[in-house]
């Protein structure tokens, strides 16, 4: 019982054995207890509508029937405590309210034993906008946003159960509390944490389970904490996302890699339950030995080849064949394949091993120079063109290149087009073996001999020529003097001042009359002259 009801239930007593006062005194004495008062009262009548009760005053109170929990409970006579809430409304009569009073004194009840910060124990009654209400002595308000830990759960979940919360504001003139359960629920986190940080050891195997995957990694829950199992440490071979090897919900084992009680991380390894199979690599792969292996990625400086979970490769480009120039592995490779290895070199500190496919097979350069020397001719298949030459097929595997200043002793050959096709059988002479790098050159204007030791002995510096113009460059025009010898005609050794007017004085196939004025046997080069010579 409040300070208050005490102090109205002695005054009450009091009022019994007193003589009757004037109805100006009882009425200021009523006026001084005030509105908002918790008094005593007698039941004189119970209708299914109300319940009619004397407090002493010189008109009866009224309290709905709803008020009461078991109306038929009630008998005239009983007194009960009762919330003065209006002394006269509008049918003159005084508004009461029993559930306020439990209320008042209730509330006065909790706060005299509670305060901010306090934990309580309730009971969830009702979901309101915002929240749910619970009763804690009083009503009290959980918000949604402190029901649970992380964002909106379930409110419903929580209809009707007893739970603990935390008081965190309570305010008297409202009368009202707002309490938290979040609170409560994170420091048990933390203490699980805490409990659980304490009976890691490094190096032992837990159980968990799986609760969050990203691509980076799984989130395991150890029962009170949760541990990071990175997609390194998920298995020795190559996985590309962690949901190749859990899903959410997956109970398993992993092992403790490290652990911060400060910042509460916990590292996992899932591989590391089982040997690291790079620690015997050099003993089950020796260098030299062959294996097969499977594809399992393709990229433009080659592929990797997996020669057991968690053991891979790399087959480099320059690796794949002895013969064929391969410039985009994709086109040769494709995930899935299997192909032989050879093992070439072994780094188990870095965890990489190079291998070579080209190994496996048998190497056409082996003994070349035994096969082909220089001044041999030899006879193949023009295999493709360049800017530079054409390469020649001369065996399975074998290719010797014709570089275009070898394919004529006179003309200046700007493409091999001009002198060979792809696919046309040409006999060659070759010039150089280098079995090391794999390479072999061969010549085509070495199957005759060098005509330019007899236009020497025919040709001389100060002599006058006719020929055909057979190209016109901005610095000048060529002239075929020979059949298969052009000299240069420089645009400095002519009257005309700019190209435009070279190639319309000297269109191509004009004959001309030229002077020579310079001949380089070593270059292979005449130069023309036109001043002062006469034209037809």
């Amino acid at each position: 019982m409040s300070l208050e009801t005490e102090k109205l239930s002695s005054w009450d007593e009091a009022q019994e054995d007193a003589p009757r006062t004037s109805e100006v005194d009882y009425e200021q004495t009523f006026h001084r207890l005030g509105e908002g008062h918790v008094v005593k009262g007698r039941i004189i009548r119970i209708a299914p509508k109300e319940v009619i009760v004397d407090i002493g005053f010189k008109s009866e109170g009224m309290i709905p029937s709803h008020e009461f929990d078991a109306l038929e409970s009630l008998k005239v006579g009983d007194e009960i405590e009762v919330l003065l809430e209006e002394t006269e409304d509008d049918h003159g009569r005084i508004v009461l309210s029993k559930r306020k009073a439990e209320k008042s004194q209730g509330w006065d009840r909790v706060v005299e034993k509670v305060g901010e910060g306090d934990t309580v124990e309730g009971k969830v009654t009702r979901k309101v906008k915002g929240g749910l209400m619970m009763d804690i002595g009083v009503e009290a308000f959980l918000p949604a946003s402190l029901a649970f830990l992380k964002g909106f759960g379930s409110l419903n979940s929580l209809l009707g159960q007893t739970i603990q919360v935390k008081i965190v504001k309570i305010n008297p003139s409202r009368k009202n509390i707002i309490v938290s359960r979040k609170d409560l629920l994170e420091k048990e986190k933390q203490e699980s944490k805490a409990k659980v940080l304490e009976e890691l050891e490094i190096g032992s195997i837990r159980k968990g389970t799986v609760k969050n995957i990203t691509d980076f990694g799984a989130f395991v829950n150890l029962g009170g904490i949760d541990g990071l199992l990175h997609i390194t440490d998920m298995s020795w071979g190559r996985i590309n996302h962690p949901s190749e090897l859990v899903k959410v919900g997956d109970k398993i084992e992993v092992k403790i890699l490290s652990f911060d009680k400060e910042s509460l991380k916990v590292s996992l390894g899932l591989k590391q339950k089982e040997a690291n199979p790079w620690a015997e690599v050099d003993k089950k792969y020796p260098i030299g030995s062959k294996s097969k292996g499977k594809v399992v990625n393709v990229v433009p400086y080659g592929v990797f080849v997996e020669l057991e979970r968690g053991i891979e490769g790399l087959v480099h480009i320059s690796e794949i064949s002895w013969t064929k120039r391969v410039v985009n592995p994709a086109e040769v490779f494709k995930i899935g394949d299997l192909v032989d290895v050879m093992v070439l070199n072994i780094d188990k500190d870095h965890e990489k091993i190079s291998l070579g496919i080209k190994q496996t097979e048998s190497n056409p350069w082996t003994g070349i120079e035994g096969r082909y020397s220089p001044g041999m001719r030899v006879k193949g298949i023009v295999r493709n063109l360049t800017e530079f030459g054409a390469f020649v097929e001369l065996a399975e595997g074998i290719d010797g290149l014709i570089h275009v200043s070898d394919m004529s002793w006179t003309r200046k050959v700007n493409h091999p087009k001009d002198i060979l096709k792809k696919g046309e059988a040409v006999e060659a002479v070759v010039l150089m073996v280098d079995q090391a790098n794999h390479k072999l050159s061969l010549g085509l204007k070495q199957l005759m001999m060098d005509p330019w030791e007899e236009i020497a002995s025919k040709l001389s510096v100060g002599a006058l020529v006719s020929g055909t113009v057979t190209k016109v460059a901005s610095f000048g025009a060529f002239v075929e003097i020979e059949k298969d010898v052009e000299g240069l005609l420089h645009i400095s050794e002519t009257e005309l001042q700019s190209a435009p007017l070279l190639e319309s004085a000297y269109p191509v196939g004009k004959k001309i009359q030229a002077r020579i004025v310079k001949i380089d046997l070593p270059a292979r080069k005449i130069a023309l002259s036109t001043k002062g010579v006469p034209q037809e």
